[in-house]
């Protein structure tokens, strides 16, 4: 069993946890996730680690009610526990893991939609603490939905905020804002990282190819099962077929085919759709779901 030491309303649905895993906060990195089980016979959540405390032994979980297992989560407060919290799963993040001589030669912006927010803050946290800069975007609706600021506003070199209405800085989204930032501000950048809804990850990769920018994204929001089998997050990247869980859930932002990807997501929803799926993919399909048989 692993205890909440901290329950956070953040804003919209969505909630900020900190859980008691000593062994998970000893060895997580920024980039990966956990699958945590509200009870011994619950649904398998993977979230992403927005935080963790080596001394403390804990870890931060920043999730939005969107089904039954979130909604549940949603009720337990601190001092309840849940019944598992595996982890950590998933690869680091490239930045944590790539040379210092290279990384120093990073110009970085980060652009966040949503609760992609949350899976930035480490990184961007990592990157401070090592001596590395940089730039961060926060885009939202409007001025209500933003989350983590005061958080970012700790370890981001420059940050922005973004919303659709105008109701807070920059008026539009995060692609928006980064377009403004390199032609109208004279900003130069050589790497940057999208987090957010699929749709915002598409466009705004499209955004940083043409202001000829790489570009890494995080498929944290397509995973279901997080171990691979369930085929859920399964993504074409260039010409090869990727696993988000396993094979990410960072890639590179230019080769990755959206449209595929979201169809999928809509299509895996129904019983129908995954054993749809499962007749179109053939041996490439991973099986585990327990509905479309890709695991007999």
């Amino acid at each position: 069993m692993f205890k909440i030491v901290k329950k956070e309303y953040l804003a919209n649905n969505i909630y900020l946890m900190d859980i008691l895993a000593p062994r998970v906060a000893k060895s997580a990195m920024p980039g990966q996730f956990v699958i945590t089980r509200n009870t011994e016979f619950g649904e398998r959540i993977p979230l992403t680690v927005a935080d963790y405390d080596r001394e403390k032994g804990t870890v931060t979980i920043v999730f939005q009610t969107v089904g039954k297992s979130t909604m549940e989560l949603s009720k337990f407060n601190v001092g309840d526990s849940i019944a598992d919290f595996v982890g950590p799963l998933g690869n680091a993040s490239d930045l944590c893991t790539m040379p210092k001589e290279e990384l120093k030669k990073k110009k970085i912006i980060f652009i966040a939609g949503g609760v992609g927010t949350a899976p930035i803050y480490p990184q961007v946290k990592w990157l401070k603490e090592n001596g590395i800069d940089s730039d961060v975007i926060i885009g939202a609706r409007n001025k209500d939905l933003y989350i983590m600021v005061d958080m970012m506003k700790q370890v981001a070199t420059n940050l922005y905020l973004a919303t659709d209405d105008g109701s807070f800085g920059f008026k539009g989204n995060g692609s928006q804002c980064l377009e403004d930032l390199v032609l109208n501000q004279g900003k130069e950048y050589n790497h940057a990282v999208i987090i957010g809804p699929m749709i915002m990850m598409k466009f705004t990769s499209m955004t940083t190819k043409k202001l000829n920018i790489p570009t890494i994204v995080s498929l944290n929001p397509i995973m279901v099962d997080g171990t691979g089998m369930c085929g859920a997050c399964r993504v074409t990247v260039g010409n090869e077929v990727k696993f988000a869980c396993v094979d990410g859930p960072e890639f590179d932002g230019h080769l990755i085919n959206y449209d595929e990807a979201m169809r999928r997501q809509q299509i895996y929803k129904t019983e129908e759709g995954r054993a749809k799926l499962a007749f179109e993919e053939g041996d490439t399909h991973h099986g585990g779901c327990g509905h479309c048989g890709g695991d007999k």
